[in-house]
């Protein structure tokens, strides 16, 4: 009979402790949601300054979303007096080294890119992360260009870009995060 009530009060110990665990948990949650969010806009915003000319309106109140390949790509156009100088599109890929990454990239009336920003990533360090502009240029090589005429592609498939050295797959993963922004953007992101 012993074992019978050490066991009930085992399963009630921890049934008490899980309970409170998830409170807690749950009042953490609750706590830092916020300023994550705050944090996320912040840098939203800082990459849309990034990327885009002078502006200004809101970028952030004029957003809108289009349904791209599965996941949603969002545009920010940038105005000044009025009239668009551009438009901020933030893009995502999922063929990276390291699954999944987010980018920024700025977009001019006629398409040509103005800059691009990385936003997320999980690439690998010292090599695939090279795409950060603090870590290397390679990003560099995209503003100026339109994709109408500059073969997005890397170099080793036909193309113009010059991949990371060593990181082929970050390399092709951010041109098609690019691509797919351009894209979005002549097809219909132009307002």
């Amino acid at each position: 009979m012993a074992k019978e009530s050490s066991f009930k009060e085992m399963v009630l110990t921890l049934l008490v402790v899980s309970i409170f665990a998830s409170i807690a948990l749950a009042g953490v949650y609750l706590v830092t949601l916020e300023p994550i969010k705050t944090a996320k806009s912040a840098k939203i915003n800082e990459a849309i300054k990034k990327v885009v000319p002078a502006f200004d309106n809101n970028p952030g109140a004029d957003v809108y979303k289009m349904a791209v390949d599965g996941d949603t790509i969002r545009l920010y156009p940038a105005r000044k007096g009025g009239e668009l100088v551009g438009t901020a599109v933030e893009t995502f890929t999922n063929k990276g080294f390291g699954g999944h990454f987010t980018l920024m990239v700025g977009l001019l009336p006629d398409g040509t890119i103005k800059s691009v920003e990385v936003l997320t990533h999980k690439e690998t360090p010292g090599l695939g992360d090279k795409m950060e502009k603090s870590k290397s240029n390679f990003s560099v090589q995209f503003e100026g260009k339109n994709p109408k005429t500059f073969k997005m592609m890397v170099k080793k498939d036909g193309g113009d870009v010059d991949a990371i050295t060593a990181s082929t797959i970050t390399s092709r993963a951010f041109t098609d995060a690019v691509n797919r922004a351009y894209n979005a953007y002549m097809k219909g992101g132009k307002q």
